[in-house]
């Protein structure tokens, strides 16, 4: 490890030594703590003002520029700037970045996808793309909002998706400067959120130019009173099947590409440890929902207005408790097995320790396509237990 100023840098005792690689370069002002913490080859630590780093897993080359770090895995070449705000469950996968003053906790970017400045990105995945010069993109001073008046989290935001996104070869997504989601959406590959847009919605279709697109103005409004339960409800759920699906990428794929080195390694089981945190998350404010649904129901059935929507609430409050037992228990093992082991059988031909990202671009089409069907699967397999009343 090389350190420019000993007396101005803090590495606790719980760090292990061997699990700093030789070469990492410590910049005066830093901390580094966590008995999980792994920092490989090439990395770089407060380049631009102090940082701190607890229980994290940065791969080689990364660069963590100054802010705060704590359970958070960056894998190749990623890198953040300085005054950054990373907490638990994010996952920086292979040259995906950020610039200065970016907040980011529960957050998984998928390669290349890259944040402006000014940001506050919790509780979203987002994958397109396909090299450094054709990325997804987040612009400066963009928002997820992910806490409703409802006083619940079940918000988070999928931008793209795991099964199509791994495979490297998707059209990018562009989300505007100053604008925002209101969580939870999902916007499809190839879409562009104008700038200065703050968007609702679901943008399902691919290509599309994305705007307010309405005119708001002053109408009753009863707070916990819930609507449109079921497309919160069904969004929650593909993203936690795309959780899912990401999972069982890191368990039979990536250690592949991931297990050749200690520092890799410990990124493959930070990363697998980030989903887990964020699967709970994801399940338990879910269940937020269901409890909080109690209330609303009520409400509805006392002003005796929308009576579907009354019965599709109560509906999920009632089964909940199976559904969270599927959430919790069903393991995607044996699902879309026969593709998931065609997929294999052209990956098990990779060199074992290649770079993750130019394996998966030797993949023929029809690997890809078979991974893809195998992955969806796992994400059908989870959201297809609610189907509604």
């Amino acid at each position: 490890m090389v350190v420019h100023c000993p007396c101005s840098v803090e590495v606790d005792l719980s760090v292990n030594p061997a699990h700093i690689a030789r070469g990492v370069v410590v910049h005066a002002g830093c901390r580094i703590r966590g008995s999980s913490t792994s920092v490989g080859p090439g990395c770089v630590i407060g380049a631009e003002g102090p940082a701190t780093l607890e229980d994290c897993q940065p791969a080689s080359g990364v660069e963590l520029k100054g802010g705060y770090f704590s359970g958070a895995v960056f894998l190749d070449k990623s890198s953040l700037g300085s005054c950054a705000h990373v907490r638990p469950g994010m996952l920086l996968e292979e040259e995906a970045s950020g610039g200065h003053a970016v907040g980011l906790k529960q957050t998984i970017l998928l390669p290349f996808v890259t944040t402006g400045s000014l940001i506050n990105f919790c509780d979203c995945l987002m994958s397109g793309g396909t090299s450094r010069e054709n990325h997804s993109e987040i612009g400066s001073s963009f928002v997820h909002f992910n806490f409703t008046l409802h006083g619940d989290k079940a918000t988070a935001s999928l931008i793209g998706d795991v099964p199509r996104g791994v495979m490297l070869d998707r059209p990018p997504i562009f989300l505007g400067g100053q604008g925002g989601l209101v969580g939870p959406v999902r916007i499809e590959y190839g879409c562009v959120l104008a700038a200065g847009t703050v968007y609702r919605r679901d943008a399902l279709q691919p290509n599309h130019l994305l705007g307010a697109g309405e005119s708001w103005e002053s109408r009753p409004y009863r707070m916990n009173v819930h609507r449109n339960t079921d497309r919160i409800i069904r969004n929650n759920l593909i993203y936690i099947g795309n959780l899912r699906a990401l999972e069982s990428w890191y368990r039979l794929v990536r250690t592949r590409t991931m297990d050749h080195d200690p520092f890799a390694a410990a990124c493959r089981e930070g990363a697998l440890k980030a989903v887990a945190t964020d699967l709970e998350e994801r399940i338990k404010r879910l269940g937020e929902l269901a409890r909080k649904l109690v209330a609303s129901v009520e409400a509805l059935k006392a002003s005796g207005v929308s009576p579907e929507e009354t019965s599709r609430q109560q509906a999920f409050i009632d089964r909940w408790p199976s559904v969270e037992r599927h959430l919790r228990t069903s393991p995607a093992d044996g699902v879309g097995a026969a593709c998931r082991d065609a997929f294999l059988a052209e990956w098990d031909r990779v060199p074992p320790g290649a770079r993750h990202v130019q394996a998966v671009r030797q993949l023929s089409p029809k690997g890809k396509q078979t991974g893809t069907e195998w992955l969806q699967s796992i994400v059908d397999s989870v959201s297809s237990v609610w189907g509604g009343p």
